[in-house]
């Protein structure tokens, strides 16, 4: 199966932790992780494998 390494929602850019989850328990836990990091993300279901999208917007350094 060729999974896409990136999907926008809502206009918003999501990129694939690469990993195909067997169970939606297992994608769960690995979004919830994710979350706590400060991540957005989306899961999707593909022909009995969860697959995990995340994204977080760069923090904007002032400079001087």
């Amino acid at each position: 199966m060729s999974v896409p390494l990136a999907r926008k929602v809502k206009s918003k850019k999501f990129v694939w932790d690469g990993i195909m989850y067997e169970t939606e328990d297992l994608a769960r836990q690995a979004a919830e992780a994710y979350e706590k990091e400060g991540f957005e993300v989306q899961m999707f279901a593909e022909k009995d494998q969860y697959l995990v999208y995340s994204r977080r917007i760069a923090a904007v350094q002032e400079e001087g």
